[in-house]
């Protein structure tokens, strides 16, 4: 019998993960592997990007049509939505790094080219000297060091070192040395049905999106419950609650202002729909994390 494809809004094994844009997550890849005994299935995460700095060990990586063992140095980028599982030896060394999509988009806005080549499917990048994987392994370390730090300007820092970290990443992808197949068919609508819903949220209807994927509306529900076990409308509305999550977290807007800025007719309908995916109004889900930051 084939197993269900796993699906995380956090980090694997965190279902009910669901954080801010601009969360950066570092970890060792062993902390979290040698709990799950070293075998990490295949997955994938609706919104964040993975970079795995491999030092040395090895690894067997499965992508969605590739399957490679590989070996430290090493580095391997996974983009939102690109399945992904990894069998890693017991003495593996090295590092994880993990940030969210919109956090890219908005550090990158003016550098499309290397976001365009970074969120890609899956890319390896192997290491033929030393001395470039010590560049990228440093630059690494030090966003490891600024993200637990608690420094002055951390995220002025943290963006800076990223800057460098994926132009350097740029260059290696240009320069040929990668190796990847691309993604599935359903995962390319899935993530452009992703993209889409960013741009217009509930402007559009599910036939509006399906239309504009070249889909039909009953295709475009195949494909996000076999991805995500959701239907097409399930997936807009989490986006569109998502978004007011962080309006109300972040921001002195009345909820009527938010119900309006994200194009609802009616802002009783946007606290019921809100109320639905969240189990709080929006009164309540802002005074629960206004006393969490007192």
């Amino acid at each position: 019998m084939k197993k269900e494809l796993l699906y995380f809004n956090g980090l694997y094994g965190d279902r009910d993960a669901n954080h801010d844009a601009d969360y950066i997550f570092s970890e060792l890849i062993k902390t979290r592997s040698e709990t799950f005994s070293w075998v990490i299935r295949p997955h994938f995460h609706s919104r964040l990007f993975q970079l795995f700095c491999v030092e040395s060990g090895e690894v067997l990586f499965q992508g969605n049509h590739i399957e490679e063992k590989l070996s430290g140095p090493c580095l391997i980028l996974v983009p939102p939505m690109a399945i992904h599982g990894l069998t890693y030896s017991q003495d593996i060394k090295g590092r994880i790094l993990t940030i969210p999509d919109s956090y890219l988009e908005a550090a990158f806005a003016v550098h499309t080219p290397i976001l365009g080549a970074i969120l890609k499917p899956e890319f390896i990048v192997n290491f033929t000297g030393k001395q470039k994987f010590k560049q990228i392994h440093d630059l690494i370390l030090q966003i490891d060091a600024e993200i637990f730090a608690g420094r002055p300007e951390q995220q002025a820092m943290i963006k800076a070192l990223l800057s460098q970290l994926f132009i350097l990443l740029y260059r290696l992808l240009n320069a040929g040395q990668v190796s990847g197949k691309p993604d599935s068919q359903y995962l390319q609508h899935f993530n452009n049905f992703q993209k889409l819903i960013k741009k217009s949220g509930l402007e559009k209807s599910i036939a509006d999106y399906a239309a504009m994927l070249h889909l039909t509306p009953l295709h475009l529900n195949r494909i996000c419950k076999s991805i995500t076990q959701k239907s097409a409308l399930h997936i807009v509305h989490e986006y569109v609650v998502h978004e007011a999550e962080k309006y109300l977290k972040h921001t002195s807007m009345t909820i009527a202002e938010i119900a309006y800025l994200l194009k609802f007719e009616y802002p009783n309908y946007f606290s019921k729909l809100f109320r639905k995916y969240s189990g709080l109004t929006p009164l309540q889900y802002r005074i629960n994390n206004n006393e969490r930051q007192i």
